[in-house]
């Protein structure tokens, strides 16, 4: 099967298809519901569709694939159902929890973390897990508090990476939003955020916030009840405990006595905007009936991920705009606070919050520009001509009066192309036309054909599940910048 996708891919494009919220036919896979995909060649106005994993790009993860149009039998689907159950986490949520009070209660000496496991473990399983690696040592409660510091990182990249932001980006955050008088932050895929909320409350040097936490990753139920934490899958709007998760996420939603809620996500690199937006908005939509608002209020959101997507995002998301801050992650090799250059991290907040509102730390460089009434970064020069702080990656960005627009510093005016581009770039050689009907006079996204609610991802070989779906031609731009 996985040569049926990758020879899809190599003839044409994937698109993946947003189905509408009360369908509920799509198949599951031990991740929830699958999403859905159509095959198509170039020039075709459509193609085959297939269904495949939401969370995985990778086959090795999830191998799950079921053609649309495909005839499943009643054998087959009791084989799925009891592949789904056999990946599900050994405990419960409420017997996590259960056994969470019990660890805590024993004297520190009995306590041990299975590092093989990543599974806090009583004394009467000590003998199941005696050849592998346990933490015996500093499991105190204080520790416990920071599990993401216990737990180690999730590091496959083609599905479900952990990478953790930094105490400094963290407090910024926070101090950012209670000053914008927020009381509520729904953490999506933000453990390291949720983590530190707790710790600042029991410190009792800031004012109190509410956090709820939702995550892909089950080892979290180690440590947190229902109420602070749900199992759930951002690219499907998949709560793995159904009814019971989704009456705690509804809950917390309420603007009671006036607290304000405000989501913050950082979501996989590696994801495609479009289910993930899709996701977002079934949250901003279930926020406006929880609190009786008109059809046009949108739920405070703040999107964390790389510059580059900044089109795709303001496609889905046009009331968003693109903070100058950058954020940084403890274990990320790249991305990290103080580095300058090409090496300054990527990573910024999309928000509709207003701009003007949100200050920046200055004692890092940031300013006000009184002109995009926005704080900006230190290389972030006004240009006159172009009316705006134009750069995105932090370095000073110049104007081409050719273009009529201001670049990156490296690029260079090419008169055979007419356009800037890198020095070394395949003169004449640029991809043109439409990935999806073909014509040479027009691109994908003034494509009279295109489906509303769709998105290709045009070539590269790879799984089913999300494919590359770094969102279409940002890939190779990426390695070039």
């Amino acid at each position: 099967m996985s040569k049926i996708v990758d020879d899809a891919v190599d003839s044409g494009g994937i698109e993946v298809i947003i189905q509408n919220e009360m369908d509920k036919t799509a198949p599951r896979c031990p991740h929830g519901p699958a999403l859905l995909f159509e095959k198509t060649g170039f020039g075709e106005e459509k193609g085959r569709r297939f269904y495949a994993c939401s969370a995985c790009r990778d086959r090795k993860d999830c191998n799950f694939f079921q053609w649309a149009d495909e005839k499943i039998s009643e054998a087959r689907i009791l084989a799925r159902e009891d592949q789904n159950r056999s990946k599900m986490p050994p405990f419960s949520h409420r017997e996590y929890s259960s056994r969470f009070r019990e660890f805590v209660s024993l004297p520190l000496e009995k306590r041990r973390f299975c590092v093989d496991c990543q599974l806090l473990i009583l004394p009467e399983e000590r003998a199941n897990h005696a050849k592998h690696k346990a933490l015996s040592e500093d499991t105190t409660v204080q520790r416990l508090k920071r599990p993401s510091l216990l737990l180690c990182p999730l590091d496959n990249k083609k599905s479900n990476a952990q990478y953790l932001f930094a105490d400094r980006s963290c407090h910024f955050l926070l101090d950012m939003l209670l000053g914008l008088g927020f009381q509520k932050i729904l953490c999506v895929g933000t453990p390291r955020l949720h983590e530190v909320i707790k710790l600042r409350n029991m410190e009792a040097k800031s004012p109190k916030m509410k956090s709820l936490l939702l995550d892909i990753d089950y080892r979290y139920c180690q440590f947190y009840g229902q109420d602070e934490f749900c199992r759930y899958n951002m690219f499907n709007h998949h709560f793995f405990d159904d009814e019971e998760a989704v009456t705690f996420f509804q809950g917390f939603l309420r603007e009671e006595e006036g607290a304000k809620v405000v989501m913050i996500t950082d979501p996989p690199f590696g994801g495609l905007v479009k289910p993930l937006a899709n996701s977002f908005s079934q949250m901003s939509i279930t926020w406006r009936i929880q609190n009786k608002v008109s059809d046009a209020g949108q739920m405070p959101m703040i999107w964390i991920f790389p510059y580059f997507f900044e089109s795709r995002i303001l496609e889905c998301f046009p009331s968003f705009s693109m903070l100058d801050y950058q954020v940084d992650y403890d274990n990320h090799p790249l991305y990290k606070h103080g580095k300058t250059g090409r090496k300054q991290s990527p990573v910024r907040l999309f928000t509709n919050l207003s701009p003007k509102d949100i200050a920046l730390p200055e004692d890092e460089g940031y300013r006000f520009c009184s002109v995009c009434e926005r704080y900006v970064s230190a290389g972030n020069k006004h240009c006159p001509k172009c009316d705006t702080c134009p750069s995105k990656d932090g370095r000073e960005w110049k104007h081409c009066d050719e273009c009529g627009r201001c670049v990156k510093p490296s690029w260079r005016h090419c008169s055979s192309c007419g356009h800037c581009a890198l020095p070394d770039h395949p003169c004449g050689q640029s991809q043109t036309g439409c990935f999806n009907c073909g014509s040479q006079k027009h691109k994908l996204r003034a494509c009279p054909k295109k489906h509303n609610k769709r998105l290709i991802v045009p070539g590269g070989r790879g799984a089913p599940g999300l494919l590359k779906h770094t969102a279409g031609k940002s890939t190779t731009k990426n390695k070039r910048r």
